[in-house]
């Protein structure tokens, strides 16, 4: 068993969508305040579109412990305008909140967006990245073979953080990623009773490479599957990968919450 860092003993939600929560009606106070009675203490809500990037911000600015992204997700790419990396990074100058560029990646099971524009888009992400050194937040389904090859040539370009967030793909890409050093964000999908290939892999992924998130409003774990999600419920992922790898809550908590402060930088982080 691994010493325990006491300080680091509660969980962050990397990735939600508190816009999407407000829409769907609820009170983001009251969201923030079930969070934190559920030891869940940080929270990255996540830009997927460029065009919003004001009304994610303003969560962060808010919240203390709420921080932010920027980018577009591969299915928006066609309806905004490419962003030049250089963009991203000006903008990113201007907002200390802002801890991470994405979503950005691949998506060909949804086909809401070319390919092409999708590619171009996920390397001026990746460029923005190597830039900043700020992580890049990856969303990658059904692209596992463009996915490897991207990544491995432009990590040989120039070395950027990164996470594979909502992990829900092969395990060639999940070992790709830590061999590449990239972090690996398990959702409550890891909790659906189809999901035993996702859980075969968790099981074998080091935790010094994981990371855990709700990915909210979608995809609530057992036992609320069916309900909308909330970043409280990063609670019952964390309880969940502690009985894959035989291991106590605390140190899953501890662990991701560690990875998280490392990834993302953030140094202090006042309650």
């Amino acid at each position: 068993m691994e010493n325990k860092n006491f300080s680091n003993n509660f969980i962050v939600d990397s990735h939600c969508h508190l816009d999407l929560l407000e829409e769907k009606g609820f009170d983001i106070d009251e969201i923030i305040k079930e969070s934190i009675n559920n030891n869940v203490k940080i929270i990255q809500t996540i830009c997927t579109r460029i065009s919003k990037i004001n009304d994610i911000l303003k969560y962060a600015q808010k919240y203390e412990n709420v921080f932010a992204s920027i980018g577009n997700h591969p299915c928006n790419v066609d309806e905004s305008w490419i962003i030049k990396a250089q963009e991203i990074v000006e903008i990113c100058a201007q907002h200390n909140k802002i801890i991470g560029i994405g979503e950005t990646g691949l998506d060909y099971f949804h086909k809401d967006s070319e390919i092409k524009n999708q590619k171009n888009s996920f390397l001026e992400h990746i460029q923005a990245s190597q830039i900043t050194n700020l992580p890049l937040i990856i969303h990658s389904r059904d692209a596992d073979k463009d996915m490897i090859d991207i990544l491995e040539r432009e990590q040989r370009n120039k070395k950027f953080p990164a996470v594979l967030h909502c992990f829900s793909s092969t395990k060639e890409l999940a070992f790709k990623a830590i061999d590449l050093d990239i972090a690996i964000s398990i959702s409550g999908i890891v909790t659906f009773k189809n999901a035993e290939e996702l859980q075969n892999i968790v099981k074998n992924i080091p935790l010094s490479s994981l990371l855990v998130e709700t990915d909210s409003p979608y995809l609530a774990p057992v036992p609320f599957r069916g309900k909308i999600n909330q970043p409280s419920y990063t609670k019952n992922i964390v309880e969940f990968i502690a009985n894959l790898k035989n291991q106590d809550p605390e140190i899953i908590a501890i662990k991701t919450t560690e990875n998280f402060l490392n990834l993302f930088n953030i140094n202090r982080v006042l309650f």
